[in-house]
């Protein structure tokens, strides 16, 4: 049985688009494991002496511009406060790792930063928090 030329080439080509398709899924699947999401996610519940909040505030500024300019690990810091009660402070703390997270804290700024706080904070609760999902316009 002689199979034509052009059947021949149909097939061949069809069996490498297969072949490719199937390659690229497969190293999809592989990036994707590789790529699972190692970051430390905290939030940081703090209520802040109220006679004191302009110089906690300043001290929490300094300490987080600072983090992020120095340490690579350190990766987003959004820090706000409640509308009704500005003494109460929540801060979204994003590090690439636990490792990050553990460089972070024996820094001399974030040292600097407990010291000078440890009398202005009521109460602390820190959350270590999962990442369900996230969207932002686009360019932000």
């Amino acid at each position: 049985m002689k199979i034509s030329n052009h059947f021949y080439r149909t097939t061949v080509r069809a069996s490498f688009r297969i072949l490719g398709c199937c390659g690229i899924l497969l190293l999809s699947i592989l990036h994707a494991q590789a790529q699972t999401d190692k970051r430390m996610i905290r939030i940081a519940q703090i209520e802040v002496d109220s006679t004191q909040l302009k110089q906690y505030n300043a001290a929490l500024k300094e300490q987080m511009q600072t983090a992020v300019r120095l340490e690579p690990g350190v990766l987003t810091y959004y820090a706000v406060a409640d509308k009704k009660d500005p003494s109460r402070i929540t801060i979204l703390e994003i590090y690439a790792d636990s490792a990050a997270y553990l460089k972070h804290i024996a820094t001399p700024h974030f040292k600097k930063y407990k010291a000078t706080v440890a009398h202005m904070v009521k109460k602390l609760e820190l959350v270590d928090v999962n990442l369900i999902g996230s969207a932002k316009q686009h360019g932000l």
